[in-house]
């Protein structure tokens, strides 16, 4: 067993479990998407495509465009949360939380398309 697979393999898988936990729940209503929830998610993206960086394959090119496309993803809706929260004053309003989860609704996307790929790429590994 390679080590280095399995650790890559486990931030791919968190960080798209962290995106979901986040994203489930009411489009609009804040209880139900934890703020420390977006973080955490934004925080295992980008140490993930950190991870992509040494993968000189096609397939790693394709999965690091999918780990930036969720980076950017989840940095909008951070960037949209801190916004709204303490530089505009309008407070955490429906259309807001609407628009931070539709944000992290495109990251997980781009999760899963990632991880199909990751089980893409494992099927078809011959040793």
């Amino acid at each position: 067993m390679n080590l280095e697979k399995v650790v890559f393999a486990f931030f791919i898988v968190l960080s798209l479990t962290l995106n979901f936990g986040f994203f489930i729940g009411d489009l609009d209503n804040p209880n139900h998407h934890n703020v420390y929830e977006l973080y955490a998610a934004l925080v295992v993206s980008l140490i993930a495509t950190i991870m992509k960086f040494g993968d000189r394959a096609h397939i790693g090119a394709v999965l690091l465009a999918t780990s930036l496309v969720a980076d950017l993803q989840l940095i909008a809706a951070v960037i949209v949360w801190t916004m709204a929260e303490h530089a505009t004053g309008v407070g955490m309003t429906p259309m807001v939380m609407s628009s931070i989860v539709s944000l992290s609704g495109g990251a997980l996307l781009a999760n899963i398309i990632s991880v199909i790929i990751l089980v893409t790429e494992t099927v078809m590994f011959r040793r």
